[in-house]
């Protein structure tokens, strides 16, 4: 069981919303990172105790991933609104996601980097360790099932979406354990690297791509480009038949994504923008989702077959 910390304005319908998740064990509201220990609510609403109405959320990672999580969060928030969320203002209703466990900073970050790129201003989710936590009164807890007809700021139409929100990843103990926490969410929850600093982008010497998750062959240096992206881009696979294409609708805008069809690893997304002379494709593809093999390796590790691939 894993935990994240999210202030998203009023704690109630955020709670609400994440508690419909599947994949969530439980949600606690209450305030975080706050000077003053155990603070009441009337305390909090002064604004001097420096807390963030927010909400603890456990969730099995095997059911539910982080990015999955904050896509969530994104949706449910108006990213660059400082102190102020639907009718609330104050401090205590600033955005923020706090974390307890180190290995989440990478992917919360990158997440937000990603984000960032859909707004010309500067996004106000503050971002960091858990300095604290302190639950809220008993009366604040579960409040929307208590009073159904409560405040919330939350469209309800994301309740319906909270429930759907989830990727089958049981039985994968095996494959957590193998991965990065990069690794995982990108191959199982659609996250994205950061451009750039990541690890093929500027890998040109020859060689092929698997799946980092199976070992499928998916793509060959013969067929990557430099496009300027920030991420590995190739003009074609090996075969269609090793991808499987999905409507993506992420961060408000409309692509389409690639999978690995053997695995159903997300690895990025195809665009027409690519090398008129070999097909106008570009496979954007994350690093975190691939491991390359140099050509002098791949007879020992039992890609063989591919190295007439690799001469074209």
């Amino acid at each position: 069981m894993k935990t994240i910390f999210l202030a998203g304005g009023c704690f109630w319908g955020t709670a609400h919303l994440f508690s419909l998740v599947p994949g969530v064990a439980h949600t606690t509201v209450g305030y975080a990172n706050s000077i003053v220990a155990n603070p009441t609510y009337e305390q909090v609403c002064t604004g001097h105790t420096g807390a963030a109405e927010t909400v603890r959320v456990d969730y099995d990672e095997q059911q539910v991933g982080l990015s999955d999580l904050l896509m969530l969060f994104f949706r449910s928030i108006d990213p660059v609104s400082v102190n102020r969320q639907g009718g609330d203002a104050g401090t205590q209703y600033r955005t923020g996601i706090y974390y307890t466990q180190p290995s989440d900073r990478e992917v919360v970050e990158t997440m937000l980097a990603t984000l960032q790129r859909r707004y010309a201003e500067p996004i106000a989710i503050e971002h960091g360790l858990l300095e604290n936590f302190y639950p809220a009164e008993e009366y604040h807890q579960d409040y929307l099932v208590k009073n159904p007809g409560g405040y919330c700021h939350v469209d309800p139409a994301l309740f319906t979406e909270a429930r759907k929100l989830v990727r089958p990843t049981v039985g994968k103990e095996d494959l957590r354990s193998r991965l990065t926490p990069m690794q995982w969410e990108v191959t199982q929850h659609g996250a994205t690297e950061p451009p750039f600093a990541n690890e093929y982008d500027g890998e040109f010497r020859p060689g092929i791509y698997v799946d980092i998750t199976d070992g499928t062959p998916l793509f060959v240096s013969s067929r990557k480009f430099d496009s300027g992206c920030g991420w590995p881009a190739f003009s074609r696979p090996i075969s269609p038949d090793l991808l499987s294409e999905h409507e993506d609708l992420s961060f408000g805008r409309r692509r389409t994504e690639v999978r690995a069809a053997k695995s159903g690893a997300h690895l990025g997304h195809v665009f027409p923008d690519g090398p008129a002379a070999d097909g106008g494709l570009r496979y954007c593809i994350n690093s975190a989702s691939l491991r390359f093999i140099p050509k002098a390796d791949m007879e020992a590790q039992g890609y063989g077959e591919y190295l007439p691939l690799i001469e074209e």
